[in-house]
């Protein structure tokens, strides 16, 4: 006896909207991320700037003390 071919239609026409959810789940997941990663580069981008301000700080407070040690 041959399996009904509807049955197996339905079942398929199941599993198909199944993995279109899936589809949809993924997508937003893969949104947000982005989104996170976006948000966590522009913060690491923020870091390094003020690490550099801090750095050039430093130096210049370096520079003085040199120059203030070499005229005492």
């Amino acid at each position: 006896m041959d399996p009904d071919p509807t049955a197996a239609i339905e079942a398929l026409r199941g599993r198909i909207e199944l993995l279109l959810v899936r589809v949809q789940q993924l997508a937003e997941e893969n949104r947000q991320l982005r989104a996170a990663q976006e948000q966590w580069n522009s913060e690491r981008a923020q870091l390094v700037e003020r690490n550099e301000q801090a750095r050039s700080r430093v130096e210049a407070m370096i520079a003085r003390l040199k120059a203030l040690e070499q005229n005492a």
